[in-house]
C-alpha cells in the first residue's frame, strides 16, 4: 500500500477501510470510517432541511446501513462518500414520503435540480461541499444579524465595502470594522471546531 492510499484524504483509504469491513468485520476500521463521516453525513441532511435530531438519527442510520451492506460497496462505481451521502440522500427522501405532508410532484426531467455526487476532485463530492457550505451557513447564522448580512453582501454578493456601505447608508470605516470582526468570529469558530 502506498503512501497517498494509508492518507484519510485519499479516497483509496477509505476503500481500504471499507475492504477491511466488508471482509472480516473490521470494527477499527469502521469505527474510522465513522469519525470521519458521520460529522459530515449530519451536516450534509441538516443542508437537506432535516431538523437537528433528525439529521442526527439518520446519519447513524446511514452508516449502520454502510456496516450491513459493506459487501455490496464497489470501490470501482463510486468513492465511499458517494456511496455513503447518496444512502444518507435515500433515507433522508424515504423519512419524507413516510410524513403525513409529503405531496408527489411531477417536475419533468429538463426541471428537476442536478444533484451530482461526482466531481473533478475525487477525494471530495459535491455532497461534501454542500455540507461544508451549510455548516459555514449555520456559523454565518449564528454571527449578528448586521454581520452576517454584511459577510453574505461582502463574500456571497461580491460587493466592494464601498458598495455596501452605499448600500446601507454606513460609514465605511464601520462597514470593514464589523466584516473584520464577522470574519475573525467565523475564524476562530472553524478553527474551534477542528
Amino acid at each position: 500500500m502506498s503512501i497517498v492510499e494509508t492518507s484519510p484524504g485519499n479516497p483509496g483509504y477509505w476503500s481500504g477501510q471499507m475492504q477491511a469491513v466488508a471482509r472480516s468485520r473490521d470494527q477499527a476500521s469502521f469505527m474510522r470510517i465513522y469519525d470521519h463521516f458521520a460529522p459530515r453525513v449530519r451536516l450534509y441532511l441538516r443542508g437537506l432541511g432535516a431538523p437537528e435530531m433528525v439529521a442526527e438519527e439518520l446519519a447513524q442510520e446511514a452508516l449502520l446501513r454502510l456496516w450491513q451492506r459493506a459487501d455490496s460497496y464497489d470501490a470501482a462505481r463510486s468513492t465511499l462518500s458517494t456511496w455513503l451521502f447518496r444512502i444518507a440522500r435515500n433515507l433522508h427522501i424515504d423519512r419524507l414520503r413516510r410524513e403525513n405532508h409529503w405531496l408527489a410532484v411531477d417536475i419533468d426531467a429538463e426541471d428537476a435540480p442536478q444533484f451530482e455526487l461526482e466531481t473533478e476532485n475525487p477525494q471530495f463530492s459535491s455532497a461534501e461541499s454542500y455540507a461544508a457550505h451549510a455548516d459555514l451557513n449555520e456559523r454565518i447564522e449564528r454571527l449578528s444579524a448586521t454581520q452576517a448580512r454584511l459577510i453574505r453582501m461582502s463574500y456571497f454578493e461580491a460587493k466592494s465595502h464601498q458598495q455596501i456601505a452605499d448600500e446601507l447608508g454606513m460609514p465605511l470605516g464601520t462597514v470593514k470594522s464589523h466584516i473584520r470582526r464577522a470574519f475573525q468570529q467565523l475564524q476562530s469558530s472553524v478553527q474551534g471546531a477542528a
